[in-house]
């Protein structure tokens, strides 16, 4: 599944039904035992919980990180001008030069022109002009200075998804607020797989709606009151991918729900961690373009686990 999104941050809450809910009570006073999952020691679970929040932050903190996304521009069919001169059909940060070049879409085949003397390169060449890709591999990103910018497909849509290793937002990085890591959110709950593959209706952000297949329905126990989350699962991936949205998104949490990866069932059983709940992008920048929780993984539940909300989003 490709991540991202690109509409105003603060209409993506939602309208959750207002159901108050106890936090989870703690393993040894659980009634089911779906609540019980695998025994792990709470220094242990802080210990590795910790560890997985700094590779976390490592990555949205490096070069390549969210944190770097400075623009996403939408391709006209044509000819698309580019810089940071207010006469360009695509407005670039004011830190390039004022004419970079002119991207061709045509008939989704992207071709770019290099204004002369434009330092442009890629793969560690220097780059003159000619057929652009779509991926973020070191052959398709082109590179000006400290923007790195490359060719993204939503769709029968095509962006140019713009990342800067200056942004402010990198630089004034200032930390993840989170719950304290808790046994009682670590829960197993019952695997029930598909009869056959089925298609997952995922929404995003730009008010598309994606194909993602899933490969059954996660159904755990909280305070003996049943839930169910439906994973997705990305070809040639094992983990199920859970996007979902709680109560706390009103006040305490992202507004437009939290991501979740859990290993693959074991024995019928999937083991829900909901301490390394963490925000999608969009938490992050304007600019990217994620998924948004389908209505059956909105939980009337306040699941105090995870990330935090960051900043005013």
């Amino acid at each position: 599944m490709r991540i991202a999104r690109l509409t105003p941050l603060l209409t993506l809450a939602f309208a959750t039904p207002a159901v108050a809910t106890r936090p989870p009570v703690k393993p040894a006073m659980t009634k089911s035992a779906e609540t019980k999952a695998p025994d792990t020691k709470q220094s242990e679970l802080e210990a590795e919980t910790r560890a997985w929040h700094q590779k976390r932050i490592a990555n949205l903190t490096s070069e390549e990180g969210w944190l770097s996304l400075v623009g996403l521009h939408w391709l006209k069919e044509g000819d698309n001008r580019f810089g940071s001169a207010q006469d360009n059909d695509l407005i670039f940060p004011a830190n390039t030069p004022a004419h970079i070049g002119t991207l061709a879409n045509k008939g989704g085949k992207v071709t770019l022109t290099v204004q002369p003397g434009t330092p442009l390169t890629r793969a560690g060449q220097p780059f003159t002009g000619g057929e652009v890709g779509d991926s973020e591999t070191e052959k398709d990103v082109l590179m000006l200075g400290s923007l790195r910018f490359f060719l993204i497909r939503r769709g029968d849509r095509i962006g140019v998804r713009v990342k800067d290793t200056e942004a402010p937002a990198r630089k004034q990085f200032h930390g993840i607020p989170t719950w304290p890591v808790s046994t009682a959110w670590r829960i197993e709950g019952r695997f029930e797989p598909a009869a056959t593959p089925r298609k997952l209706a995922v929404p995003t952000v730009l008010g598309t709606v994606e194909e993602e297949t899933s490969p059954g329905t996660i159904v755990f126990t909280v305070n003996g009151q049943e839930y169910r989350l439906d994973p997705v699962q990305s070809p040639g991936s094992n983990q199920l991918f859970i996007i979902f949205a709680d109560l706390t998104n009103r006040s305490e949490s992202y507004g437009a729900g939290r991501f979740l990866y859990a290993d693959p069932p074991k024995d019928g059983k999937v083991v829900l961690d909901f301490n390394r709940a963490y925000n999608p992008p969009c938490a992050f920048s304007p600019y990217a373009t994620c998924p948004l929780p389908p209505p059956q993984n909105r939980l009337k539940l306040r699941v105090e686990a995870g990330e935090k909300r960051y900043g005013d989003h």
